[in-house]
């Protein structure tokens, strides 16, 4: 089964993610870049996975992950989770 991207900005902070990082580092413009590809691949994810099962984590998310472990050169997914 196929997870899903939850919105969380509002959980633990009054301040909106969007508004502590600077209008202008240049990983803004790749991350829209990716959200216009992500939502292209919506249908092709979803063909992929069951619907019966535990959801897992969205594919959204770890192309995402994968794309800033290497623009930030992090060298394992454990220091990228820290």
């Amino acid at each position: 089964m196929r997870g899903r991207e939850a919105a969380s900005a509002n959980l633990f902070s009054y301040v909106r993610l969007e508004e502590r990082v600077p209008a202008d580092p240049p990983l803004r413009p790749i991350r829209t870049l990716a959200d216009e590809v992500m939502a292209g691949l919506n249908e092709c994810f979803e063909s992929l996975y069951s619907g019966l099962g535990r959801p897992s984590i969205p594919p959204e998310m770890l192309l995402r992950a994968t794309l800033l472990q290497a623009f930030l050169s992090v060298r394992s997914e454990r220091m990228l989770m820290k």
